[in-house]
């Protein structure tokens, strides 16, 4: 089977010479979900970032579909189908509503107003916010922005999810129901997180990010599965 996504040989550093990735290789397929963990500061939000081309790697490749991602049309291919929710949600929402947020990516991408409204109730529905919908984003407490950043990454409908701290924030309810969703979703996830319970219910693969490698972790985590 031919990897959903596939990094190969990436090396990546700060312009002050803060070196976050060695050689580091992953793959991950179809409907795959995984995790990983490491230390504050050993680079997994760079990794998303890297992936999703907001920063640019010193060598490596970035491989979608068997396509190498490397121009500005390969980037907005990848953006189509991949979703990222960023680990401040407040990067995410920008418009005068929650609603408005939620439309403008199905409004970008050419659907009408009605389709657009559609998808993006069913997705507000989904996550248990479609009563914040016509709430500004900034009356919103930290766990329903990031709830609904991530209604703004769904309705976009990816193959792949790229999650930094998905459960930051929630309370217990939001938390049960976010835990249910992504194990019923059929797509591929990435997830990173502190949070090992969340991750316990929802991965199967487990990578800790450590040495500038992403190195197996045994599935001694999915007692609970």
């Amino acid at each position: 089977m031919i990897p959903l996504l596939e990094v190969k040989d990436l090396c990546f550093a700060y312009p002050n010479g803060h070196e976050v990735f060695k050689n580091l290789s992953f793959k991950i397929f179809p409907q795959e979900k995984v995790c990983i963990v490491g230390k504050n500061g050993a680079g997994k939000t760079t990794f998303f970032h890297v992936i999703m081309g907001l920063l640019r790697p010193i060598k490596g490749e970035i491989i979608l579909d068997g396509k190498v991602i490397w121009t500005k049309d390969d980037l907005r291919y990848l953006r189509k189908k991949v979703g990222f929710l960023f680990q401040d949600p407040e990067d995410q929402l920008f418009c005068p509503t929650l609603l408005e947020d939620v439309l403008f990516g199905p409004l970008n991408m050419g659907f009408s107003r009605v389709d657009a409204l559609d998808k993006a109730h069913q997705v507000l529905n989904m996550l248990g916010i479609e009563d914040l919908a016509h709430k500004p984003p900034y009356t919103l407490s930290g766990g329903q922005k990031r709830l609904g950043a991530l209604a703004s990454v769904l309705v976009m409908d990816p193959e792949l999810l790229l999650l930094d701290e998905p459960s930051s924030g929630l309370d217990e309810e939001a938390w049960q129901n976010l835990v249910q969703l992504l194990q019923n979703l059929n797509k591929a996830i990435i997830i990173a997180s502190h949070d090992t319970s969340f991750l316990e219910r929802i991965t199967s693969n487990w990578y800790e990010l450590s040495g500038g490698k992403l190195n197996p972790l045994e599935n001694r985590y999915n007692e609970t599965r």
